[in-house]
């Protein structure tokens, strides 16, 4: 006579990664790092999903869409920039020439490091797509960027240097020297 001494009636359910990261966030789990590790999802996705529900405003990464504005210079790249084609990426680096510029023009170095930093995010996101001719036109624009010297004429700054020292000494009264 065997007797079964409990049953299970429940079919346990397979949620789904948003599904686990939304419960772990309604339960108090709020470490973007933590739910990631339960969920098994990277942090990247566990921010975006969080965001997407108005859970959270505050998170920002590579993968992070343009429509939430992470700072003031956001609204001059919302919608502007991509990698679905060569020619939308040569568009996009078009708006970031035009951005650079116009924050060179107006000193603004927070608004030219946006510009730089949202560069750097086209040419991930297309990379790590696959998506490697269109990464490549915003590679360029940054190396571009990158590759002018923090020094302007260094070279002749220091001819001009030496020059100035060799003036300094030609003016020093000459020493006497005496004859024993």
């Amino acid at each position: 006579m065997t007797e079964t001494l409990f049953e299970m009636n429940e079919q346990s359910e397979i949620q789904s990664k948003k599904d686990m990261i939304l419960s772990l966030f309604k339960n108090g789990t709020t470490e973007i790092e933590a739910i990631a590790a339960v969920s098994g999802a990277k942090p990247s996705y566990v921010g975006s999903v969080l965001q997407k529900e108005g859970l959270i405003d505050n998170y920002f990464d590579l993968y992070t869409s343009t429509g939430y504005p992470m700072n003031v210079y956001s609204k001059h790249f919302r919608g502007k920039l991509g990698f679905k084609n060569v020619e939308t990426a040569k568009r996009g680096v078009e708006t970031l020439e035009t951005a650079y510029r116009y924050f060179d023009k107006n000193q603004d170095r927070a608004g030219q490091h946006h510009t730089l930093e949202m560069g750097l995010t086209m040419l991930d996101r297309a990379r790590w797509t696959g998506k490697l001719e269109e990464a490549e036109v915003y590679r360029r624009w940054i190396v571009g960027k990158l590759s002018k010297p923090l020094v302007e004429n260094a070279k002749p700054m220091a001819v001009e240097v030496k020059k100035a020292e060799t003036e300094i000494e030609e003016t020093k009264e000459p020493r006497l020297k005496i004859a024993a």
